[in-house]
């Protein structure tokens, strides 16, 4: 399917200090890595590693294990085959495959270059066992697409990470490239695009995409935004998408005001075919100054917008963490031994907490849509060890078991913000929150500055409050659940149980019934799950199975038209339904009435003083 190759030729400029003393010498060529995106062999790129030479005997190359932004241990050395390392008169020299990301080489002085061949990762995601995460994965397809996270083409040598590189990349000339480095135009052609980068996090920070031109680029306050669509079957054009996402990221950049950590940033959307072997893995990977997107391209529009919205919003938030507020475990990320940083909280945290905060705060949604989407978060949450430290589990994410939780990052890591954020507001009187905190964190590192892993909550209890020292010690490094009924009353709001109208065998687009494929597709209702009234009332039970409605018996065909019907009942239609219930026939009749279930909701409570409306109302508006 994706067969093509291109050349990524990284020169690494290595000076002459530091630990690249002991192993290259003084005088050393840069370090070229080739990609060549032109001649693709059984769907395999080929690269070459000029490195210059060396002083040590001892070289160990290595393709990153995990890479920043995934907390999943992906080897990326296992999409590498054929590796070679070539003396001067292109002889092979003698290599030791250390690990599955990792090559030592001997002689290595005597070392010229080494080259491999390079598999995707998108075709093979249904193949591989723990399949990398399609945004952090790779793409293959000659003459119409090339996903470039060069983490899974560009290597390293120890030593010699913060060198400075300089890509090239050798190109069709029909595919343009989107990406957030810098072209150097003065050295590139039709066939051949250059990058300088500064070190080799720059290098893996910064995807490239190939494809034909589909792109939209606009302003907002001083930010150049690029939106580049792939989309393998035209369903789409940047341009369909390119208003919602103004606007979307215009309301962000208002909501984080005089935050400008980068003059540009480029949206790298990929449309995955469902039909074939393609990516499987939806949703996006963030970059300082980037972001790839997957998204199936079989979704209808306005489904599509959302998403985007939904996924954009998120990554775009990471320039305020961890571009602008990091750790010296992010500054200094070990690609193959990754010491993680404790503070997930607020890389993930934070970040999709802004993500729908803003919303409200710009007046994209409601104020019962946001308070849905707390909700849903708390509700989510609990699948999830509530009692497990969120520092523990930082740190230790990639191990069990800790992996299985860091979905929850989504979840309570937004909610500890939101409880964070009302503790803020309730102890300043309503002028300082999360954003404001995170601004004044901006202000004293930045992106060049790590800060101490084990400092922050101390500095951020010297620029807060003694409160905010026990909520870190109670709920985040602690293990204690988090009462969030506490945390909203401080502004007046509360959770209560409220009727909800559903449909009779649809609750929006989540079904009440279901089919048993391995049971001649009989048609059943849920089970595990509350089931709205017109199944209570007329005492229905998850597990029954449906054998007739009004004399009609029932098959997946003579269902659907019953389910038409039902969106012009009204509550004194009279039904009968005949089920299976545990090998025996039962029969039940009645009026269907009006099909509610009991849900609860976050609302405004009566009565309460004006203190804690108007702290809500700075809360929600700013």
């Amino acid at each position: 399917m994706k067969k093509s190759i291109f050349l990524v030729i990284v020169a690494l400029m290595l000076n002459a200090c530091g630990a690249g003393k002991s192993l290259l010498s003084v005088d050393s060529a840069p370090i070229l890595t080739t990609i060549d995106l032109v001649n693709v062999v059984d769907d395999r790129v080929q690269v070459e590693v000029d490195p210059g030479s060396f002083a040590g005997q001892r070289v160990v190359f290595r393709i990153p294990k995990t890479v920043p932004g995934t907390y999943s241990s992906d080897n990326y050395g296992k999409y590498i085959h054929d590796f070679e390392a070539l003396d001067y008169k292109g002889k092979k020299l003698p290599t030791t495959k250390l690990d599955e990301n990792s090559w030592s080489i001997s002689n290595g002085t005597e070392l010229d270059k080494v080259k491999y061949w390079v598999n995707d990762t998108y075709d093979t995601e249904k193949e591989v066992a723990d399949a990398v995460f399609s945004p952090a994965g790779t793409n293959i397809e000659i003459g119409t697409n090339f996903m470039l996270n060069l983490h899974g083409f560009v290597g390293y040598f120890d030593g010699f990470k913060e060198r400075p590189y300089q890509l090239a990349i050798r190109k069709p000339k029909a595919l343009v490239s989107t990406t957030s480095l810098d072209r150097n135009v003065s050295a590139s052609s039709e066939e051949m695009d250059r990058f300088p980068a500064s070190r080799y996090f720059e290098v893996i920070d910064n995807p490239i995409m190939y494809a034909k031109p589909n792109s939209e680029t606009f302003e907002i306050n001083g930010i150049t935004v690029t939106l580049s669509l792939f989309s393998p079957n035209g369903a789409y054009k940047a341009s369909d998408l390119k208003d919602r996402m103004k606007t979307m990221m215009g309301a962000q950049k208002a909501f984080l005001g005089d935050v400008n950590s980068s003059s540009t940033y480029n949206i790298l959307l990929y449309l995955s075919d469902l039909n074939k072997p393609d990516a499987q893995g939806f949703g996006a990977l963030e970059h300082h100054t980037s972001t790839v997107v997957v998204l199936p391209e079989a979704m209808p529009l306005e489904r599509l917008e959302q998403a985007m919205v939904d996924v954009v919003s998120h990554e775009f938030f990471h320039i305020v963490t961890p571009l602008s507020v990091h750790s010296k475990e992010i500054q200094y990320f070990d690609f193959n031994d990754p010491k993680m940083s404790v503070h997930l909280w607020m890389y993930e945290g934070t970040t999709e907490y802004f993500a729908n905060l803003f919303q409200i705060q710009q007046g994209l949604i409601s104020e019962d849509a946001f308070y849905d989407r707390m909700l849903t978060k708390i509700s989510n949450s609990m699948f999830y060890d509530d009692k497990m430290s969120f520092t523990v589990m930082s740190k230790n994410i990639l191990e069990e078991p800790y992996e299985a939780n860091y979905a929850n990052v989504y979840e309570k890591g937004a909610l500890i913000n939101m409880c964070l954020d009302i503790l803020l507001r309730e102890k300043s009187d309503g002028k300082e929150g999360m954003l404001w905190l995170m601004k004044e964190l901006s202000k004293k590192y930045g992106n060049h500055k790590p800060f101490d892993d084990d400092d922050l909550f101390k500095e951020i209890v010297v620029m807060t409050y003694p409160e905010v020292d026990a909520f870190f010690k109670e709920y985040v490094e602690g293990d204690t659940p988090i009462d969030y009924e506490y945390f909203l009353e401080k502004v007046g709001l509360g959770a209560v149980e409220v009727e909800e109208q559903t449909g009779y065998f649809l609750d929006g687009q989540i079904p009440y019934i279901d089919v048993a494929v391995e049971k001649d597709s009989a048609i059943f209702i849920r089970e595990g799950i509350n089931l709205n009234s017109f199944f209570t009332d007329l005492k229905l039970k998850g597990g029954d199975v449906i054998k007739k409605i009004n004399d009609n018996e029932i098959t997946v065909e003579t269902l659907r038209p019953i389910i038409g019907e039902s969106f012009g009942w009204t509550a004194e239609t009279k039904i009968q339904i005949e089920v299976e219930r545990n090998g025996e026939i039962i029969t039940v009749e009645g009026p269907v009435g009006l099909p509610t279930k009991m849900v609860k909701k976050i609302v405004p409570l009566k009565n309460v003083e004006q203190k804690k409306v108007s702290l809500r109302e700075a809360w929600l508006k700013g």
